[in-house]
């Protein structure tokens, strides 16, 4: 989420009791808000599978751990930039994206080249909660991409214990959750403590755009090593174009932080 550099006239569309979806341009980007100044997701219109933000390409951070996942499921829609590019990068993967707004799901058919539902793709007009609450979804899915914000962007839409608990339940033993805490009244470490509690490792990369931190949460914690890593991070630049050793610089930089404030812990 960040706020937009300009105040362009937005093209509107929208049905009763939900946020109208909004589009403006910015320096060759097609940008999508919900009638607010908040950008909800962003596409260079001359490449509309290009990852443009840098906190949505970390939500694919999760690459460096699994490369052939079966079923990849995004909450909450945006502008389908995650949906289109797992979509299109992973042709033996099933790729499900629940948004509750239709206006959203309109306007990306419309003008972000989402595709339509097929054998491999279902976008879902529902519920997140109720979605990864279903007795059906246990330990049915690889990978959950979770960035859930209304039109305010002031604190994670679902944020509880209760949900983090059901996104685990819902992936496979060895799955992996991204998730975008951001947000002026959100409260991070209440975010990651729920996280914590319902999976067996967390990391997360340093803040970006102003406010964006994306975590990633283990069902089972991996044990690799950071020379493993780079090497996966060179594969996935040459074949998607993804910065992805800034994704293991960052997971670095958090291992250096954590051995430092257990040090000085130990030190009181």
């Amino acid at each position: 989420m960040r706020k937009k550099k300009k105040n362009k006239p937005p093209h509107i569309k929208g049905k009763p009791d939900f946020p109208k979806a909004t589009l403006s341009e910015q320096d060759g980007l097609l940008v999508l808000h919900l009638g607010t100044e908040w950008i909800q997701g962003a596409m260079r219109m001359n490449n509309p599978v290009e990852i443009v933000l840098e906190y949505i390409q970390q939500m694919m951070m999760w690459m460096l751990f699994k490369n052939q996942p079966q079923h990849v499921v995004q909450l909450g829609l945006g502008s389908a930039s995650l949906t289109k590019f797992c979509y299109h990068t992973f042709p033996e993967a099933k790729v499900t994206a629940i948004e509750i707004n239709p206006n959203i799901i309109d306007i990306c058919r419309e003008s972000f080249y989402l595709p339509k539902n097929d054998k491999r793709l279902n976008v879902i007009e529902a519920d997140a909660m109720d979605y990864v609450r279903s007795q059906r979804r246990k330990n049915q899915i690889d990978i959950l991409q979770v960035d859930l914000y209304d039109e305010n962007a002031r604190e994670p839409a679902i944020d509880t214990p209760e949900f983090y608990q059901a996104c685990a339940d819902c992936l496979t033993p060895d799955g992996m959750m991204t998730v975008n805490i951001f947000g002026a009244d959100s409260d991070r470490h209440k975010s990651l403590e729920a996280i914590y509690n319902a999976f067996d490792a967390v990391i997360w990369m340093p803040e970006v755009h102003g406010a964006n931190i994306v975590a990633l949460a283990f069902k089972k914690a991996p044990g690799i090593a950071f020379s493993e890593l780079y090497d996966r991070a060179d594969i996935i630049r040459l074949e998607t174009g993804l910065l992805a050793k800034r994704w293991v610089d960052g997971l670095k930089e958090w291992m250096r932080q954590q051995i430092e404030n257990a040090q000085a812990e130990q030190q009181l």
